[in-house]
């Protein structure tokens, strides 16, 4: 166990990630988005390959035995990146980050819903507390007109949540998945459904990339591949209690990159919005560990679980 690298690699991981969404945003409003899917997986997959292979994991990684649960964890989680890389194009980089911060939230509901886990008042809180925050971000956008970077703002502000939204169901899936599958089989099987749903998406027009596009098409795969790669790596190094809640570096590294790239900057709405609901999320992702702790504690001494 190494924290302080942990919480290194899972910064870069946001990083690489925030860098991808804005190479995303630049492209975004000149390709179709199955286009920018296709490219994005399909590139993603030759950094994950070659780590896979430097680990010796190949072809031993990719075998699965819920080839029904990839199918349904890749539905899920393509039709997120289709809304969430469609939101793009109209919404700033740090807003569309911003109401992305909804799906982990979801994720308690659902894993209440589905899995069935014990949720009560104090994680019911914390998630009512961060939906406000999204409502807030929601805000400005619940009407109709144009957003300040063109487009229409409801239409964007709805995808965004969309895309958050499938891809808690994606997680929830994930978790399912864990139970018996390798981490590099639950990453591969994602990256090549969405592949195939993104190139099924070629019957409806594709725009053939000049080469400073196709170049930029390239680097957005290969640092979605890294960042997949960077967020698997930084969990070896740190207990997920520790490096979970740097997660939300990537409003940071989007504000950033936002101003600088784009000259946007987000409005008062976001910005508040986001505290309430980052701050949320972090409770929830601390309640979870102190509940870890507690399950484990009673398991060796034979008793109940008080600490729900």
């Amino acid at each position: 166990m190494s924290p302080l690298l942990g919480i290194s690699l899972k910064l870069v991981s946001a990083l690489a990630f925030t860098l991808m969404s804005a190479g995303i945003k630049s492209i975004s409003t000149r390709y179709p988005t199955g286009e920018i899917v296709f490219i994005r997986s399909f590139f993603a997959m030759i950094p994950l390959l070659i780590w896979l292979a430097w680990r010796a994991e190949l072809p031993a990684a990719l075998k699965t035995s819920n080839l029904r649960g990839h199918i349904k964890r890749g539905i899920m989680g393509s039709t997120g990146m289709f809304c969430g890389f469609a939101a793009l194009q109209f919404l700033p980089l740090s807003e569309a980050v911003a109401i992305g911060y909804a799906g982990p939230l979801a994720v308690v509901v659902l894993a209440a819903l589905i899995l069935k886990e014990r949720v009560r008042i104090y994680r019911w809180t914390a998630v009512t507390i961060g939906f406000i925050g999204v409502l807030i971000m929601l805000s400005p956008h619940l009407g109709t007109g144009a957003h300040p970077v063109g487009g229409n703002a409801a239409i964007g502000a709805a995808l965004g949540l969309a895309g958050a939204l499938c891809s808690a169901f994606a997680s929830v899936e994930v978790r399912l998945l864990t139970s018996t599958e390798r981490t590099g089989a639950i990453v591969f099987y994602f990256m090549l459904l969405t592949c195939l749903l993104g190139l099924s998406t070629s019957i409806l027009g594709w725009n053939m990339p000049d080469a400073r596009d196709a170049m930029m098409m390239v680097l957005i795969g290969v640092l979605g591949g890294l960042g997949q790669i960077l967020i698997v790596q930084a969990y070896r190094y740190g207990d997920a209690s520790l490096i979970a809640p740097f997660e939300y570096s990537t409003m940071l590294w989007a504000v950033a990159i936002g101003w600088f790239l784009f000259g946007e900057w987000p409005a008062v709405t976001i910005l508040i919005g986001a505290f309430i609901v980052i701050t949320s999320g972090i409770y929830v992702i601390l309640r979870e560990h102190q509940l870890g702790l507690a399950r484990r504690e009673q398991r060796e001494v034979g008793g109940p679980t008080r600490i729900t």
